[in-house]
């Protein structure tokens, strides 16, 4: 066995009802707080209610909402800027993946005396640091725990890969009870994200035991998840889903995730399609590849999935995980090319090579050029 340590720099705090506890956490770096948020999340009160948390433990909360939906790293110059005015001792990010994006780099910046464009080059930055707090609302964030996260240039939109500094994030609260409300077809395609997401991390070759069996889980968890959109059946897919999205993100920061969820970042960096949408279009595509380079690991994703495997060659076992997964497409009917979303197969070839470059990628299984990506873009085009 290859020998590997880890040390994670969050404390994981999980639970229903868990954001009763930030005040504890803040109170310990200062009496002001940089809220970095989405305008979405005053509905139910929910951002009234992290401010009324925090007021209760003597924290004063700036609220900074102005997160549009296609955010690119220069926002954060901007709350870095505000929060440096304001004098704020740490910054929470309380939102999906784009305000987590935005709020660790506006604490990575606040003090540092760089810019956005330094760290999008690749310049790190490892003291005056602002602490910073994560409240994910989406529990498909497979950076969560990573030293690394993507984020968009806004000199070309194009996925870039930020390092993140060391002791940057102290506490990751998960709160099933705050994860976003969502319906419908969107509902279903961040199961197909997450699973994309856990299936890549599983079979890269960064992928040991510990990352095996946490994405086991978490695979078990998604496939259960499509199951129940499917039966309707009363499973809180909420908490299951939360659940799932901790341990793929958790499993992801021992491994690394694949092309397909790089390019899933790059489309949506460059176009607005939502990253859930892209990455279950790439799924069967992705899947495809894996069975020819990790046969037998897609053969026990296969077995996960509760396909009946037993006696089946480990060739055949893997193929039923492509035809479960696209099986499960059919029947929620969620998007199946990416032409249903107006995109030109012409400007492809730029994602394709952002896409290759996101670091991450060179753990594939096989090696992974440029035109490989276009490939695959072509397939699901």
């Amino acid at each position: 066995m290859i020998d590997f340590s880890f040390k994670l720099d969050p404390e994981i705090i999980i639970g229903v009802d868990t954001i009763n506890r930030i005040g504890a956490f803040a109170a310990q770096y200062g009496e002001r707080a940089f809220i970095v948020t989405e305008q979405v999340l005053y509905e139910q009160h929910r951002i009234d209610r992290l401010i009324s948390i925090l007021e209760n433990s003597g924290v004063e909360s700036i609220v900074f909402d102005e997160i549009p939906a296609q955010a690119t790293a220069d926002i954060a110059e901007y709350a870095a800027a505000l929060a440096r005015g304001a004098r704020c001792s740490l910054v929470i990010g309380f939102g999906g993946l784009k305000t987590q994006c935005i709020a660790r780099m506006t604490a990575t910046l606040v003090k540092s005396g760089i810019s956005a464009f330094d760290l999008l080059d690749g310049q790190t930055q490892n003291d005056q640091i602002l602490p910073y707090i994560a409240i994910p609302t989406t529990g498909r964030d497979p950076f969560l725990f990573s030293d690394y996260y993507a984020a968009v240039d806004p000199r070309d939109r194009s996925a870039k890969l930020v390092k993140s500094p060391k002791g940057l994030c102290i506490a990751a609260i998960i709160d099933g009870a705050l994860s976003e409300s969502l319906s419908g077809k969107f509902a279903f395609t961040t199961a197909f994200d997450g699973f994309c997401v856990s299936v890549e991390a599983y079979c890269s070759t960064k992928a040991q035991f510990l990352s095996d069996a946490l994405l086991e889980q978490a695979i078990i968890l998604y496939t259960n998840t499509m199951n129940s959109f499917i039966q309707n059946t009363s499973v809180d897919t909420v908490s299951t889903m939360t659940n799932a999205g901790f341990l793929m993100a958790l499993g992801t920061s021992f491994s690394a995730p694949g092309i397909g969820t790089a390019l899933a970042y790059s489309l949506n960096a460059r176009f607005p399609v939502a990253k859930s949408w892209c990455s279950t279009i790439l799924l069967p595509y992705v899947l495809e590849d894996f069975v020819k380079s990790r046969p037998e690991k897609m053969a026990r994703v296969a077995a996960l999935m509760g396909e009946s495997v037993e006696g089946v060659s480990t060739a055949d076992a893997a193929a039923m995980t492509v035809n479960s997964i696209r099986r499960l497409m059919g029947i929620l009917q969620v998007p199946a090319r990416l032409k249903e979303f107006d995109l030109s197969l012409d400007r492809m070839v730029p994602i394709a090579q952002a896409a290759r470059n996101l670091e991450f990628v060179s753990f594939s299984p096989r090696t992974i050029s440029a035109e490989d990506a276009y490939d695959m873009l072509k397939q699901a085009y």
